[in-house]
């Protein structure tokens, strides 16, 4: 009698908790579901062409329309994953696994590793990859990444373990926004900084249909010794940015040169327009201003994404980034050599360097002796991409691949690493979670090069 009363009881209380969500007519039931399962299909497109904020909608919609999908509620999480609002992709991976029981659902594993690896809470990221791997079929699991990711977190675990503090330093001042900051480049003796922006003063005042974001502008910043911060922030500084999108990567220490990576479509009403991203060499003129881009040849650009250059201190070697190998790769590292007064050809790295995965942002020495670059393919990362240094032994030779660690890695994206020994400085794009968000900042470290390598061996 008690067990038929308890029972009774828990049916009152789920028929009573879902009253007012679920009507009760079955055809209108069905109708719904019927629709929320046509917004998850348009949300899926969306989502599939990075387009997430609109993505996001479509799934709240479906969510709303059929209260009881654990589907259009994974996809919610997903959308804020990739828009970086870690904290809301595990309260909504929480939330699909309590209204489908899992079984029906096994990909929520993934998003409940990834938001927990993200948000540094390791032990919950390493024990949902596991069940990840164990329930999805193998070629799933595979193509999620899921065993890379769970060897990263258990490096990562690892690592943390050892009770490195990281020492960076966020830097104070208008050069974080709000928006997303990054690519910083220092010069003149550490007295000026360009770095890339996605604020909404940018020129021309567009925003990405896929991302919903403003365009990248290149901005200046000065470094006011008074104050002890950077300031003077601005993005008017000449022909540099236009209606498209500019990043910046390298500028000469003088001051006379640098390099932008350019993305103009055909669309823009501009003087050129770019194959996809393309590098670009600006010069500083006698009239005290920066020239008109000019973009670098077919031995550099290609008709996929090329950017993130820089160069040894006589202009002689280039590195950068270019995802003209994607049928088999994703982006690699390219090195190219001056010949005359134009590029050989781009030779990429070796395996060892290159992954499967991403690498991105590179960085060499002046001296061509380090390269420092960022990837998320690599099984010794703390998670996302992580900073890494490889030594040039001579010609074509790498030394081994080496993780910067956890005093300058974290469970997020790091990249964008920069060294400047006469200052004492290195610089580093990084995520500031505040809350269930996250954007990207700069940030800085007192570090000399010596020392860095030093603490590697």
């Amino acid at each position: 009698m008690t067990r038929i009363l308890i029972l009774s009881f828990v049916c009152f209380f789920v028929a009573s908790s879902f009253a007012a969500m679920t009507p009760p007519d079955s055809t209108a039931t069905i109708a719904q579901k019927t629709a929320a399962g046509y917004m998850i299909e348009e949300g899926k497109a969306l989502f599939n062409s990075g387009r997430y904020r609109d993505a996001l909608n479509k799934f709240r919609d479906a969510a709303k329309k059929d209260v009881t999908s654990a589907k259009a509620t994974l996809w919610i999480s997903r959308c804020h994953y990739e828009l970086s609002n870690y904290g809301y992709a595990l309260r909504y991976a929480e939330d699909a696994r309590l209204l489908s029981g899992i079984s029906q659902e096994k990909e929520l594993y993934e998003m409940l590793a990834e938001a927990n690896h993200r948000l540094g809470n390791l032990d919950s990221a390493i024990a949902n990859y596991e069940k990840g791997i164990q329930v999805m079929p193998k070629k799933r699991a595979a193509d999620l990444e899921l065993p890379l990711h769970l060897e990263q977190a258990k490096y990562a675990k690892e690592q943390l373990a050892k009770g490195i503090k990281n020492t960076r330093i966020h830097l104070n001042g208008d050069v974080n926004s709000g928006y997303n900051d990054y690519s910083p480049v220092i010069y003149n003796g550490g007295n000026s900084m360009y770095f890339t922006s996605r604020r909404n003063n940018t020129t021309g005042g567009r925003q990405n249909p896929s991302d919903q974001q403003f365009f990248e502008d290149i901005y200046q910043a000065k470094w006011n010794s008074a104050t002890n911060q950077w300031d003077s922030v601005t993005n008017r500084i000449g022909k540099i940015n236009g209606e498209g999108f500019e990043s910046i990567s390298y500028v000469s220490e003088d001051g006379l040169v640098a390099y932008v990576t350019m993305n103009y479509s055909e669309a823009m009403e501009t003087k050129f327009t770019t194959k996809s991203s393309d590098i670009a060499e600006v010069k500083w003129t006698k009239q005290d201003r920066w020239s008109a881009p000019r973009l670098l040849g077919k031995n550099i650009n290609s008709s996929f994404y090329d950017g993130n250059a820089t160069l040894t201190a006589d202009g002689q070697t280039m590195y950068f980034v270019s995802e003209r190998n994607a049928n088999k790769k994703k982006s690699d590292i390219y090195v190219a050599y001056k010949t005359g007064n134009d590029w050989g050809s781009a030779v990429a790295l070796p395996a060892e360097i290159n992954s499967k995965g991403r690498e991105t942002t590179p960085y060499i020495t002046p001296d061509g002796r380090y390269l420092f670059f960022s990837s998320n393919g690599h099984k010794n990362s703390l998670g996302g991409y992580d900073v890494y240094v490889v030594e040039c032994t001579g010609g074509k030779s790498w030394g081994p691949v080496k993780n910067l660690g956890p005093a300058i890695n974290t469970v997020n994206d790091d990249f964008g690493f920069k060294i400047y020994d006469a200052t004492g400085k290195a610089y580093i794009n990084g995520m500031e979670v505040i809350g269930d968000k996250a954007s990207l900042d700069i940030y800085e470290f007192n570090l000399r090069l010596a020392d860095l390598i030093k603490s590697l061996d």
